[in-house]
């Protein structure tokens, strides 16, 4: 082979299109799609009843959802983990149920000590008084924490009532960290980084 056929050859090798990599597509997992999931698990929501605390993706267009725990934050929301039935799907999350107190639902007639598919669910040692703390000490709640080009949210646990409004403390799961955080709702915190 001559030096210059050599040299096309390498020339044409080059402009072979090369086999493009497969990247992992991400789906939005609704509000709908977690209802259903919920609604599996004995508990009746419409997708107008949950907020997301986070956008929540998959990587397939309909993960089939398992809810992992349902927690009383108030006498009118609860707080809800799920995750994927495939871990490979979905990270899990949690979201945030808002439930009329007049409606009926099963879990008037769940006591602390039952479980909910594979979660516990656990319940405040009180209910908050009309108008006053929406936040109580002990309670489960999200803190979102907010920084310049950053929002991070971690679960975290209360250490004070608090009102909307409110500025109270707060500590991670493992009790490292305590944040002082001000009260938005009941079961979301927000604090700055």
């Amino acid at each position: 082979m001559t030096r210059l056929n050599l040299i096309l050859a390498c020339i044409v090798v080059a402009f072979v299109p090369q086999p493009v990599l497969a990247t992992a597509a991400s789906y939005s997992i609704g509000a709908e799609q977690i209802a259903i999931a919920i609604g599996r698990a004995g508990v009746r929501v419409s997708p107008s009843q949950i907020t997301l605390l986070a956008d929540v993706v998959a990587t397939t267009p309909t993960p089939v959802l398992r809810v992992r725990s349902l927690e009383r934050l108030n006498a009118d929301r609860l707080m809800v983990r799920l995750q994927c039935a495939n871990e490979e799907d979905c990270l899990p999350f949690m979201v945030s149920i808002q439930i009329d107190k007049n409606v009926p639902t099963r879990l008037a007639s769940i006591s602390s000590r039952e479980s909910l598919q594979s979660g516990a669910i656990s319940w405040p040692s009180q209910e908050p008084e009309p108008g006053s703390a929406v936040i109580r000490s002990g309670s489960p709640a999200m803190l979102q924490l907010e920084g310049p080009h950053i929002q991070i949210r971690i679960p975290v646990i209360c250490l004070q009532n608090g009102a909307a409004g409110q500025t109270i403390r707060a500590t991670d799961k493992d009790h490292r960290r305590i944040y002082a955080a001000q009260v938005v709702d009941a079961g979301i915190l927000r604090g700055r980084l």
